[in-house]
């Protein structure tokens, strides 16, 4: 429990006092003996939640409001340190944009639907989801608790789509409720009242009522061709969900023969490949149209060495002269540039490889040669690692590997989240045009995104180049269906003819205000239950949307588009996305496409752009690396003010090192903002705060530099750079603290006054000036420490520092005349000089230099005068004032006071 005793009661938003206004009675009394940061993070955020502080004003227009589009956390563990980080920058934006006197509208979303919730569903309860399985009433599952890391995947349960279904909604809302928690102890200024989850009715709503008008435009549609594939996850792969990896391999050096008759018939054409299993997929040798080697083979044909199958060789610019033999086999498919050369070659599809990652169970058509036939169904069925030895095996005995394998490292395409390799199979999904085919329609397209990219404001602005790189390197449309079980439905039927194939050419849609449906319970209009699946009726999409389908539409879901237009047109287009550096290809792009089709504009004006969190190694934090912290210790042990303070002292998109140091650092800040404001406060009544009553030159230099102060940290947050703001106004603080709060201390308490007379004209000076700053100082930490200020607010002020207005230079100075704000900085020299003479002496501070010069620079000489009384009282020291040519303040010749025994 905290030990500071005096905190406003919380009470309803209603009956709040105006923000500000000063407390009845002497501020002296309502401050506490002992100060702490204990207990101020559930004290305050209750109060906060009980008052309303951070509701968001629905009357606003959209001119007073500024939107976030807030990321929805993946709720498919814990949250990790860089999530605070991250978030704390977004947080300190709203807190500054409230208190400059916007509706801030911030709400919370979670992201739950996807692989990774169906990953944790599998490992939290020891199940997997087969489809073919009734549902199962009153399921129980064999284990809860933990990740469930000792269920191998082959003791795992089979269970209904259904049941898996509801284990995943029951496991976010338990995660959800803890990230919540965390999220609250750290203090962001969210307004919980609204919050979504990408798989509640309204999201599911919000993304099949976007992909229906997407189909209606032409935008959507599905294909039959070859797609990135991942056989342990068993669906279809984006390209912006690719990552490229060393995988170890060998190269093959094998020989092909030409086909025909005549001196050349024979005569062996060596390629090289790591996949040599790919052999009865062949439809193409390939080399360079410059290549001599190889110019006067194009035309003609090969055989390969096991099948017996007639292949052409053909030219193409993207093959490689210098890598390998400089002549490569097309397969259908092996990897991204054998799709390219299909597709603009137009060459036959020869598949061998099925979506489990085997090779086809069935000898292939194509294959016609009976020592080939034969030699395929030995392969049939066998995984890609088996096949290939076993095509070893038989080309060593043909005589057609020249020489052994030699090992190499090759770049192979993994799912983000998979650790196998992906391969490519073909099969029918759905796409959503995003500019990255090179037809007419895709290069139009593409142009207006990249010129959408140009009228975003990138914080920093150097992450505009990943955009424009990503966009401009598109090789394909934005492929959103998945095989998968926990996602938003694709919300299609397709008809059946009366043989009872599936028409997919001319899918059967539903109204929008049916929205949310599945396709595998629902029934489109002009049918019946019993004709599901029967000839002349009808089958549901049983694909699931890309979870970016969903994720890519958070404003409109988070905006209430379709349900609460009123909310949405004073909110849309936002204000503000923030987001992490490694998905501009994916998150950022998505949601500029979804909103450039659907709504002619940008989803946001500006994205705010997070480095990532490095740990002691300099290596990126993540979960799948295992090196990340989770953030509730830090929080406890620290406090959050004090984590926070580290984020914040990083800028938005560089990369920063995890340093409990700078939480130390952060935490001694917040409890110097409490002593501080103890001794700021304990004079008496808040009249002191009176600018009228700032005479004094010390005073008057101590506002003027605080005036720069607001104006620069304005500024700076103003351009999103929070680091800069913190830093300026954290220097002033501690220059505050240890130099005007020590010169003008005595004077504040009048010291050498008549016991009971009235405070002098330099006494209500300082006292003054110590309230104006202690206000503007508050308001300019708020954001980055929102707890220790808001208790210290509490102590002086009714209402919130939350919703105090954001302090202006103008008043302070109005007050601050003429004077020169270096006047601290050479007053704080001076000072230290004659408390270094007693250092040195190793003697109390207490002890009075009686004699001596205190020699400062010529040009701080006028300054020091200024402020000498405060300077000698602080000091304790009878000098005189020397102004020579010297570097810094210097005491000469000084005398100290004997102390009596």
């Amino acid at each position: 429990m905290s030990d500071l005793s005096v905190t406003p009661d919380p009470a309803p938003a209603t009956s709040a006092p105006a923000v500000g206004a000063p407390v009845a009675g002497d501020v002296a009394s309502r401050v506490p003996d002992k100060v702490s940061l204990d207990g101020l993070e559930e004290r305050w955020d209750a109060a906060w939640s009980a008052q309303g502080t951070y509701s968001f004003d629905r009357t606003a227009t959209r001119e007073q409001v500024y939107s976030i589009d807030t990321p929805p956390p993946t709720v498919s563990g814990s949250l990790h340190v860089g999530h605070v980080f991250s978030y704390t920058h977004t947080d300190v934006v709203a807190r500054f944009q409230r208190m400059r006197g916007r509706e801030v509208f911030y709400p919370m979303g979670w992201d739950d639907n996807g692989l990774p919730t169906e990953r944790r569903v599998q490992n939290y309860y020891g199940v997997r989801c087969d489809p073919t399985l009734p549902y199962a009433y009153a399921f129980t599952p064999p284990h809860e608790g933990g990740e469930g890391k000792s269920i191998k995947a082959a003791d795992q349960v089979p269970i209904s789509r259904r049941n898996f279904v509801d284990l995943c909604e029951r496991l976010t809302v338990e995660d959800e409720v803890q990230f919540e928690a965390l999220w609250r102890r750290l203090g962001l200024s969210v307004d919980w009242s609204h919050h979504y989850q990408t798989i509640d009715a309204r999201s599911r709503a919000v993304a099949q009522k976007a992909f229906l008008r997407n189909l209606a435009r032409g935008e959507a549609y599905q294909a039959e061709a070859p797609g990135l594939w991942d056989v342990t996850f068993q669906t279809a792969v984006a390209q912006a969900e690719l990552e490229a990896r060393d995988y170890p391999g060998h190269f093959h050096r094998i020989a092909f023969h030409r086909s025909g008759e005549g001196a050349e018939a024979g005569t062996p054409i060596y390629i090289e490949t790591t996949r040599p299993e790919l052999i009865p997929a062949v439809v193409a040798l390939i080399a360079h149209p410059d290549d001599e080697r190889y110019a006067h083979l194009f035309g003609t044909t090969v055989t390969d060495p096991l099948f017996g199958i007639e292949i052409p060789v053909l030219a193409h610019p993207a093959a490689e002269p210098d890598k390998g033999a400089g002549i490569a086999m097309c397969c259908t498919f092996g990897d991204l540039t054998d799709v390219q050369w299909w597709r603009e070659l137009q060459l036959a599809t020869h598949s061998v490889i099925s979506r489990d990652g085997r090779l086809l169970r069935e000898v292939p058509e194509w294959i016609t040669d009976e020592a080939g036939r034969a030699l395929f169904a030995e392969l049939a069925g066998r995984t890609t690692f088996s096949a290939r030895t076993a095509v070893v095996d038989a080309l060593r005995a043909s005589g057609d590997l020249d020489g052994e394998p030699t090992p190499t490292q090759r770049m192979a395409n993994f799912f983000e989240k998979g650790d196998k390799p992906l391969e490519i199979v073909t099969s029918r999904q759905w796409y959503i045009r995003n500019g990255g085919r090179s037809d007419g329609r895709g290069a139009g397209l593409r142009e207006e995104l990249l010129a959408r990219g140009t009228e975003l404001a990138f914080h920093p602005d150097f992450m505009r180049v990943r955009y424009e790189n990503w966009v401009g390197g598109l090789n394909g449309d934005w492929l959103i269906s998945r095989q998968r079980f926990f996602g938003v439905s694709i919300p299609l039927w397709y008809p059946l003819d009366a043989e009872g194939e599936v028409v997919f050419d001319h899918p059967l849609t539903p109204d929008e205000v049916t929205l949310p449906i599945d396709p595998s319970s629902d029934v489109p209009a002009g049918y019946t239950a019993d004709q599901r699946g029967v000839p002349g009726g009808f089958v549901g999409e049983a694909d699931v949307m890309d979870t970016w389908a969903t994720s890519s539409l958070t404003p409109q879901i988070a905006g209430g588009w379709g349900w609460d237009d009123d909310l949405f047109a004073r909110v849309f287009p936002m204000d503000l996305r923030p987001q992490g550096q490694d998905i501009i290809r994916t998150w950022l792009f998505s949601t500029v496409v979804r909103s450039h089709l659907e709504h002619g504009s940008l989803p946001w004006a500006h994205a705010a752009i997070s480095g990532w969190i490095l740990d002691p190694d300099r290596k990126k934090m993540s979960k799948s690396k295992g090196n990340v912290v989770t953030p509730m210790g830090l929080l406890e042990e620290h406090g959050s003010d004090a984590v926070r303070y580290w984020a914040a002292s990083a800028r938005l998109g560089t990369d920063a090192a995890f340093e409990v140091g700078q939480m130390k650092i952060g935490r001694r800040l917040a409890i110097k903002v409490l002593n501080a404001s103890k001794f700021a406060l304990g004079f008496g009544t808040v009249e002191a705060a009176d600018p009228a009553l700032v005479t004094e030159p010390l005073d008057r230099a101590m506002l003027a530099g605080l005036a720069d102060v607001v104006d620069a940290a304005t500024a700076a947050l103003e351009a999103y750079d929070h680091t800069k703001a913190l830093e300026v106004t954290e220097t002033f603080f501690w220059t505050f603290c240890d130099d005007y709060l020590e010169l003008v201390k005595d004077r504040a308490y009048g010291a050498g006054a008549a016991e009971g007379a009235e405070p002098s004209e330099a006494t209500l000076s300082a006292r003054a000036s110590l309230a104006l700053a202690l206000d503007t100082l508050l308001r300019l930490l708020a954001p980055v420490i929102p707890f220790a200020t808001e208790e210290v607010w509490s102590w002086w002020k009714e209402g919130s520092v939350h919703r105090a207005p954001w302090p202006t230079a103008a008043p302070l100075r109005a007050a601050a005349g003429d004077a020169d704000p270096t006047t601290l900085l050479a007053a704080g020299r001076a000072l230290a000089a004659l408390r270094k003479v007693k250092s040195e002496a190793k003697v109390s501070m207490r002890i009075r230099i009686v004699a001596g010069e205190l020699v400062v620079p010529g040009a701080h000489l006028a300054l020091v005068a200024a402020a000498l009384g405060d300077v000698l009282a602080a000091g304790r020291a009878d000098v005189a004032l020397v102004g020579e040519d010297v570097e810094g303040a210097v005491v000469r010749a000084a005398e100290l006071e004997v102390p009596q025994a």
